[in-house]
């Protein structure tokens, strides 16, 4: 039998080509070889976007179609929201029971993110216990793997904690122990060289034309230190020479950097090559986009019946939970 793979991404607004390369492009690989559950987790995006329904439901749609569109495949995975499979809110409340606070005041990214994120108010219960919400996607499906990157092991350990707290508490071996997939997360620069992020605003919304996308990228930030045409740049340190490595052929790729060093080419004409190449990789998943642009009806039966695939399996392990619990 496959192993379990269970992995999830927010609905926080469109998908840009951060997501995509660090997480959704991985996704696509996995799910042939694992019983691969992918949830957009819409009950994790209210702990910062809790004050537009309009906006949740509308970013939820897009996520669906852009994740169909990148090439999950509904007859192999389960892609479905996370409110579909109420399961998730009752575990995730079990959980909570028995988690000590301190656990979750130390998780590293808790502090970062309050500091990160500063027009939202993240001062709430939910917030504070998001981890907990995640172990409980996790364990509700007896997860075997979990791809992650190196910044998100603490959260995975923390569900590991829990697991091995509930079993001991109820003298079962109900929960498996979660093992993480390191996968290789490139540190996409945003627009404006830092990492890409919705919460910075500087992102690549892969749902973009050619038109709209490629007066973005040229947008984009290069070598600071890089004034003047004449001026030889440094591609080690240039935000849109870490696309060309993912984007641009190997001998091309080389062949710019030595141009950039010695200012036989200007940021503008590199950064119209780039642009080139990322449509390039794009023209399938727009074909694929448009077609399910095209049929919304489409795209919400296959969610409906991959969460009642999902469901199938939660159930299962709720049940087993409730029994260990005395429910």
């Amino acid at each position: 039998m496959k192993q379990t793979l269970l992995s999830g991404i927010q609905p926080t607004g469109k998908l840009h080509l951060g997501n995509y390369l660090g997480a959704v492009s991985n996704w696509v690989k996995l799910q042939h070889d694992y019983n691969a559950f992918f949830m957009m987790a819409d009950l994790h995006a209210l702990t910062s976007i809790y004050e537009n329904p309009e906006k949740l439901r509308e970013d939820k749609l897009n996520l669906a179609i852009d994740l169909f569109s990148a090439g999950i495949d509904p007859d192999t995975a389960c892609l479905y929201y996370q409110s579909d499979v109420p399961e998730h809110a009752e575990l995730h409340l079990i959980l909570s029971m028995m988690t000590p606070l301190p656990w979750l005041e130390r998780v590293p990214t808790y502090k970062s993110k309050m500091a990160e994120i500063k027009d939202k108010d993240l001062n709430t219960y939910g917030f504070l216990g998001y981890p907990v919400l995640q172990a409980a996607d996790i364990l509700l499906f007896k997860a075997d793997i979990v791809p992650v990157g190196e910044d998100q092991l603490p959260h995975l350990e923390l569900a590991r904690e829990i697991a091995r707290r509930f079993n001991h508490l109820t003298h079962t071996t109900l929960f498996p122990e979660p093992q993480a997939k390191l996968t290789h997360y490139p540190a996409v620069p945003g627009l404006d060289g830092r990492k890409m992020s919705k919460s910075y605003g500087n992102t690549i919304p892969i749902s973009l034309s050619e038109a709209e996308m490629t007066p973005l990228i040229l947008k984009m930030m290069t070598d600071p230190n890089r004034k003047l045409l004449a001026d030889p740049g440094n591609p080690d340190i240039c935000p849109v020479f870490t696309f060309h490595k993912i984007y641009t052929s190997t001998d091309r790729k080389d062949e710019l950097a030595n141009l950039c060093r010695t200012a036989g080419i200007g940021c503008v004409a590199c950064k119209k090559e780039l642009a080139h190449n990322i449509n390039a990789s794009l023209t399938q998943f727009r074909a694929k986009r448009n077609h399910f642009e095209s049929d919304r009806g489409e795209v919400q039966n296959l969610l409906k019946k991959s969460a009642k695939k999902a469901r199938e399996t939660a159930s299962k392990t709720l049940s087993e939970v409730k029994a260990a619990i005395g429910l």
